[in-house]
């Protein structure tokens, strides 16, 4: 089967976990319309404290559903939504995409990835031993985060369930994900 959504997600409140809805729309250069995370500028409580006038470049979160299925593998119940994703795909490893990757959600949205999702304390209050979960080292000792990716919306639309995915590859050399 080819790259597709197999849920979306938001929440207008700060929590941890997202609602699953059966289409969300993608506003350009904001985010999830009605999700907390919504704006041109940061959004995360964290990075509003520190600058809140950084660009946000963690509008849209991305969760492979693989990971969903290896973490009830090591025991850990998680659905859909629970780890604060907006979008839920399956058939892609985005965590090997490159930085500046443009996903084309259904028919009409555009997101570029910018950078892997660097999990927080939240995750272990969700569940105990979910970090850990979602962490792992590289043979050379560098840390791995599972826990998806960011993105901001290029293009807005209405994003449903089993919507495909297209991917397109950045030109040129390129980078790695890096934490954003």
């Amino acid at each position: 089967m080819s790259a597709h959504i197999l849920a979306v997600h938001l929440s207008p409140v700060h929590e941890f976990s997202k609602q699953r809805f059966g289409c969300i729309t993608l506003l350009a250069d904001l985010g999830v319309e009605g999700d907390t995370h919504c704006g041109e500028t940061v959004q995360h409580r964290s990075r509003v404290a520190r600058d809140p006038t950084q660009p946000n470049l963690r509008q849209v979160h991305l969760l492979q559903s693989e990971l969903l299925a290896a973490l009830s593998a090591q025991g850990h119940a998680v659905r859909p939504g629970d780890i604060g994703e907006n979008v839920t795909t399956r058939d892609i490893d985005l965590l090997a995409l490159p930085t500046d990757t443009e996903l084309h959600l259904g028919p009409d949205a555009v997101v570029r990835i910018t950078g892997l999702r660097n999990p927080c304390v939240q995750i272990d209050r969700f569940q105990p031993g979910l970090m850990a979960a979602v962490l792992d080292r590289s043979p050379e000792g560098e840390l791995i985060r599972k826990a998806g990716v960011m993105a901001v919306v290029l293009r807005g639309g209405v994003v449903s369930d089993q919507d495909p995915i297209e991917i397109r590859l950045p030109a040129g050399a390129h980078t790695p994900l890096r934490p954003v």
